[in-house]
């Protein structure tokens, strides 16, 4: 079992991204991901079977928060990341899984430790505790599946977000 939970925030519009900015939420958000699953990749094959857990964001699936722009452009790469490295080792290896986990706002200091400050995630509606999405984490551990929310209704609205051509539901 491996879990890749890396993730800073930025709150900047995507009008005003700079290089620097680009080039940290690809480091910590995307490059960490990666490298982690490199790291761990070979002792799974060697043994035939493990699983590997990359916690994404709501984010990574629907962009409705300009103003963290880069991070949900960063967290898109991770989902695609684990999309594509699944379908590579499972071509030899079916019993290793990548599993992807889209929690939405969690009460911690996420916003606040952002670069460029933020909004206090602790203090946003409808967050949900860093308890409840270790949950469904373990959830998907026992469960195997390769795509989970941590929310009720997340997947419907990402499904209609995307049906109604962007308009969030």
């Amino acid at each position: 079992m491996w879990v890749n939970n890396a993730g800073q925030g930025i709150t900047r519009l995507p009008s005003l991204l700079t290089d620097e900015d680009l080039d940290e939420m690809v480091r910590v958000n995307v490059k960490s991901v990666l490298y982690g699953m490199q790291e761990i990749l070979p002792h799974f094959r060697e043994r035939g079977s493990g699983q590997v857990v990359n916690v994404s964001s709501m984010l990574g699936r629907v962009p409705f928060a300009p103003l963290r722009s880069a991070y949900t452009g960063a967290k898109h790469f991770v989902n695609a990341l684990t999309a594509n490295i699944r379908t590579e080792v499972q071509a030899e290896h079916p019993d290793i899984q990548f599993t992807l986990v889209s929690p939405g706002v969690v009460r911690t200091e996420f916003g606040v430790n952002a670069l460029h400050g933020g909004p206090d995630s602790r203090k946003l509606p409808d967050s949900q505790s860093a308890e409840e999405v270790a949950a469904v984490i373990v959830g998907a551990i026992d469960s195997r599946q390769p795509d989970v929310y941590t929310r009720a209704g997340a997947r419907e609205r990402v499904a209609g977000y995307y049906a109604g051509l962007g308009e969030d539901p």
